[in-house]
């Protein structure tokens, strides 16, 4: 019996250290609230049946507005419904520079063809961005012809922007393609390249960590990697070397399984210099990379909430940020 007693009080013991070494009430709570905007404000289209090969711009939803991704009113007008930080796409192109752009070939959003990194800056600003873009299944085109020069380059939205923060994807997976970015950024010293992150594929995003180790640059496979590492051994306190100098997401009805959520993981996070977003809901089975896009999904998170938001839908959650959380600090810069 004394025996038993022991077990019961050694097992007692150990989960009580668990839930202390994993108490979120016992971690500070980050100092504000942060929303990204994934591509800025956009023509949202249909989810279902999602492939590779998929053309959004001909499944688009009506929107009420005329803005089109990665542009840069698109951009200004994030920043005006609250985004802290955009993420924008670019592509390497045949003249050394970098254009902004989210597909790897021209067909679907544009009257050009071909591979996006196989035409000059020139070139590409000569396409109508707006082309194909349908929201009747391809009977009407109702916003050709206004996209004509308003594919920006790499140099032009950080200019426009000087105090702005990005996440810049780059559509590639190639080493070389972290050679030419880092290369840019050299001539370009006003660019500010601490205020960027760079998401890419595995390979760019390892070649970019070793000749910038200044810059947070990561892979979505390196974020797969953190959060299922820490959800197996966060208990303890550890953090995975996956999660260091990186990005850490998850959705947001998938945050029961990070050990410490939300302060506690938070802190553990950005003492590894990894900053923490959350997105929408996924199935559980078969999770997927979606913004928090539903103002009602905000109702998951507590009130005392400080982390980050990541969400392809700015115009609603932003205006829905603040109401929830008004004394949320505003960002030192709200305007340019």
């Amino acid at each position: 019996m004394k025996i038993h007693h022991a077990i019961i009080g050694a097992v007692i013991l150990a989960a009580g250290g668990v839930y202390l070494n994993n108490a979120s009430w016992l971690a500070p709570a980050p100092d504000r609230l942060e929303l990204m905007a994934h591509r800025g404000v956009y023509q949202q289209f249909s989810r279902e049946g999602l492939t590779n090969e998929t053309c959004t711009a001909a499944q688009s939803l009506p929107s009420g507005h005329s803005y089109l991704e990665n542009t840069l009113a698109s951009m200004a007008a994030a920043f005006e419904y609250g985004a802290d930080i955009v993420e924008f796409d670019i592509h390497a192109t045949s003249d050394g520079d970098f254009i902004v752009f989210h597909d790897w070939t021209l067909e679907c959003r544009t009257n050009g063809s071909g591979r996006t990194r196989d035409h000059s800056v020139d070139k590409l600003k000569q396409l109508d961005i707006a082309y194909g873009y349908t929201f009747d299944g391809g009977e009407t085109f109702p916003l050709r012809g206004s996209g004509y020069g308003l594919m920006p380059t790499l140099g032009e939205v950080l200019e426009t922007f000087p105090e702005r923060r990005f996440l810049v994807d780059i559509k590639s997976n190639q080493a070389s393609e972290a050679d030419r970015l880092h290369a840019w950024l050299e001539a370009h010293p006003g660019a500010n390249p601490d205020r960027l992150m760079v998401i890419a594929g595995p390979r760019a995003a390892e070649r970019l960590n070793a000749l910038r180790p200044d810059m947070t640059a990561f892979s979505k496979q390196q974020v797969m990697t953190c959060m299922r590492r820490y959800m197996l051994l966060g208990w303890s306190g550890y953090v995975p070397r996956a999660c260091h100098d990186g990005f850490a997401g998850a959705p947001v009805n998938m945050t029961w399984m990070l050990w410490g959520w939300p302060n506690r993981f938070i802190a553990r996070m950005e003492a590894v210099n990894t900053p923490v977003f959350i997105g929408g809901e996924t199935d559980i089975t078969r999770p997927q990379n979606v913004g928090l896009d539903d103002p009602a999904s905000l109702g998951a998170l507590r009130r005392n909430f400080r982390g980050g938001i990541i969400t392809d839908r700015i115009e609603l959650i932003g205006p829905a940020v603040r109401e929830r959380w008004p004394d949320n600090p505003p960002a030192d810069a709200r305007a340019d």
